[in-house]
């Protein structure tokens, strides 16, 4: 016979069953919303033969609100200042959601590490700055075809220097390019104007297909958006947002390519390693104000 007894018994316990209660003696159980398991039990009373157990009732706790503070030593807080001049882009989000303060997370040194760079393209003597997409365009045209122009340079400047790109550009200017031109010219003759940039054929099919859709759903112009930009053949996101940039005037995003990506993962500007120059973006967009979103172009031009 037992004459006293202290159980505390876990629903997920194997060794303390009812079964095992029992063989000990007449027990009973408290009732509660789960009849089916077994809540933590304690022994108030015992008698020769007899264990009774009941549920422990958890004391309550009074919770005290304090008012919100944030110890700037620990965190840091953002403030994007002259957003307001920023074009707002259709399907994204406008200048007022981004002028904001928020607490995120931001690498150490940032801000010097830029005003470095920005020291070493204070000559603007890169490639990029006398044969960038918005350069070799030309400038006399139309406005719509001045935006087909900068979509095309984009669209070669894939995996090619830029000193094949503006030649590529300028032979296709000679040759006339506009859409309708474009769609007239034959494969062949459009293989040669491009060539030798990088995977000729297929950006020669690109060209081709998208000058059609623009003719076909966009009245002779390039889409306005980010996500529509991405629709067309061979653009992605890199060129979405340096078209929406170049050709639109609006900032979008930060244009990221293989080096802006490796770059910016040495200068450890991403929280953690990224493996793709897209997921790269996505951290920068996530911390950088927008207000020097241009300025990571500036990365690949200095140091690569």
């Amino acid at each position: 016979m037992v004459s006293l007894l202290t159980v505390i018994i876990m629903s997920e316990s194997k060794y303390f069953t009812r079964s095992k209660l029992k063989e000990i003696g007449k027990v009973s159980y408290c009732k509660g919303s789960n009849k089916n398991r077994l809540k933590r039990l304690v022994e108030v009373k015992t008698e020769p033969g007899e264990v009774k157990v009941e549920a422990k009732k958890r004391k309550h706790l009074a919770v005290k609100y304090e008012p919100d503070s944030v110890d700037s030593s620990t965190v840091s807080v953002k403030t994007e200042p002259g957003i307001a001049d920023i074009k707002p882009v259709l399907g994204f989000a406008s200048p007022d959601d981004f002028v904001s303060k928020r607490v995120c997370w931001e690498p150490l040194n940032w801000r010097q590490q830029l005003k470095n760079i920005r020291e070493m393209r204070r000559e603007r003597d890169a490639p990029v700055d006398t044969m960038g997409c918005d350069v070799i365009s030309d400038h006399t045209a139309t406005p719509q075809t001045f935006r087909y122009q900068v979509l095309l340079s984009l669209m070669l400047s894939s995996q090619t220097k830029d000193q094949v790109t503006s030649a590529a550009m300028i032979r296709l200017r000679k040759h006339g390019c506009s859409i309708e031109n474009i769609l007239k010219t034959s494969d062949e003759k459009l293989a040669q104007l491009i060539y030798p940039v990088g995977f000729t054929k297929t950006k020669v099919g690109y060209i081709k297909r998208t000058s059609q859709i623009l003719k076909d759903e966009y009245d002779m112009d390039i889409p306005n958006t980010v996500v529509d930009l991405c629709t067309l053949p061979g653009v992605g996101p890199k060129m979405a947002h340096l078209t929406m940039k170049c050709a639109w005037n609006t900032i979008s995003g930060i244009g990221v390519d293989t080096h802006v990506h490796r770059i910016c993962n040495r200068l450890k500007w991403v929280k953690q390693p990224t493996k793709q120059p897209e997921a790269t973006r996505k951290a920068l967009e996530d911390w950088l104000p927008s207000a020097v979103f241009l300025s990571t172009l500036d990365v690949t031009a200095a140091l690569i």
